[in-house]
């Protein structure tokens, strides 16, 4: 297989400053090239790229809701990584109406703007996509199963669903370079636990040594992957000229209900916490639906680029533990 050069080149990274694409920026600058970060800071933040201090690096205070602003950027750029979203379950949860209409109308924006100025895009989804679907490993072309249209947590997955849409209808009708990912449960420095992000808030509960919050009965079961290996997965498609036109999952391959995660991260923390089971309807609300299962089958992406996670969960749950830890540190006086 031909991996398209790796010739110096600008990046519009939407959603550059959060967690996610605070580390691809900083993996793209690593690689010699320019990036233009736009972000209106709603979840992200500019102390990401605090120890970016590197003259290829643009940072634009703004929303991918703003067209003139996208279409300008756009074309300054030569290649577009559209990450800006609403995430988190929490989020989702307290503001359907304005998360879905952000990511729809963020989604159709940067992909018209890349298409008026001929640009590939990369776009980030999620294994929300599958809803229901608690089968398993998914495969990129499973089923969605979802909940009813009154139920808050589906419209998330339906928006991601939109956006998808718009990618690979634009890329049969107007040719437009468009790669999909879809991103299951990534984890690593600068997540914040602030949205509902099941591994740095409990890990902040174990180091802290209070109860760890376990929703539901703990035995929904999930895995999780590093945001370095998410980097790297999104690095090895943004060179593959064969990625366009297709979604690829990104996921780690080592599984475990959210009781043992719990009961784990406790003992890696050496941590007295209890875990306590607290019910979906005190956490989120009356009516809301959590998935039993949810892994990846990520063949597709290993057969086209080679790609593999390298990082445990148990090098996760370390690497979080020691940055919860140095957060609590008391500053030098």
């Amino acid at each position: 297989m031909t991996v398209a050069s790796s010739a110096e080149m600008t990046y519009l990274v939407t959603g550059g400053a959060g967690f996610i694409g605070s580390h691809l920026t900083d993996a793209l600058l690593a690689e010699g090239h320019g990036v233009v970060v736009l972000d209106d800071l709603s979840t992200g933040s500019k102390e990401n790229l605090a120890e970016q201090n590197d003259p290829r690096l643009r940072f634009v205070h703004g929303s991918v809701l703003d067209a003139r602003l996208v279409d300008e950027l756009t074309g300054q750029c030569n290649a577009v990584v559209h990450l800006a979203a609403a995430v988190g379950v929490r989020l989702i949860v307290e503001q359907p109406l304005a998360s879905f209409l952000a990511n729809v109308r963020g989604a159709e924006i940067v992909v018209e703007a890349a298409r008026r100025h001929h640009r590939p895009v990369l776009l980030a989804s999620t294994s929300e996509i599958y809803g229901k679907n608690s089968g398993g490993p998914l495969n990129e072309n499973a089923d969605r199963v979802l909940g009813a249209t009154s139920v808050d947590r589906w419209s998330y997955s339906t928006a991601k669903a939109v956006e998808e849409i718009l990618a690979f209808g634009y890329h049969r009708e107007y040719g437009l370079p468009a790669t999909v990912v879809r991103l299951f449960n990534t984890v690593g420095p600068r997540q914040s636990p602030a949205y509902g992000m099941v591994i740095p808030r409990l890990v902040r509960q174990a180091v802290a040594g209070e109860p760890l919050s376990v929703y539901g009965d703990g035995s929904q079961r999930r895995c999780f992957t590093h945001v370095a290996d998410a980097v790297d997965a999104l690095l090895l498609l943004l060179r593959h000229p064969a990625a366009a036109g297709s979604v690829f999952n990104v996921g780690g391959d080592e599984e475990t209900s959210i009781a043992a995660l719990a009961a784990r991260i406790v003992s890696r923390a050496e941590s007295a916490s209890r875990i306590d089971s607290i019910p979906f309807d005190t956490a989120y609300g009356p009516n809301f639906e959590d998935i039993e299962r949810r892994l990846p089958d990520t063949t597709r992406l290993r057969e086209l680029t080679g790609w593999r996670p390298r990082r445990s969960l148990d090098d996760i749950l370390d690497a979080t533990i020691s940055e919860v830890r140095a957060e609590r540190r008391p500053a030098p006086a």
